[in-house]
């Protein structure tokens, strides 16, 4: 499963979901689908935008978590 950590790298560095928006170019509601891991899929190209504008990497973002 991979799970996705929007929410932990935007709160590490203090930034709000319409803040990252706005520097992403991507809208609300496609940033809260990813944040709350409803996503099926993601762009390299929004990846690549998430993580300049977070200053983190693509391993700072995305998890892979064995099924339990």
């Amino acid at each position: 499963m991979i799970v996705i950590n929007l929410d932990v790298m935007m709160a590490k560095r203090k930034m709000s979901l319409s803040e990252l928006s706005e520097k992403v170019g991507i809208t609300l509601a496609n940033l809260s689908i990813l944040k709350n891991n409803k996503a099926k899929a993601i762009r390299f190209s929004t990846l690549d935008a998430i993580c300049r504008a977070l200053d983190c990497r693509v391993e700072d973002i995305l998890e892979f978590r064995e099924d339990a």
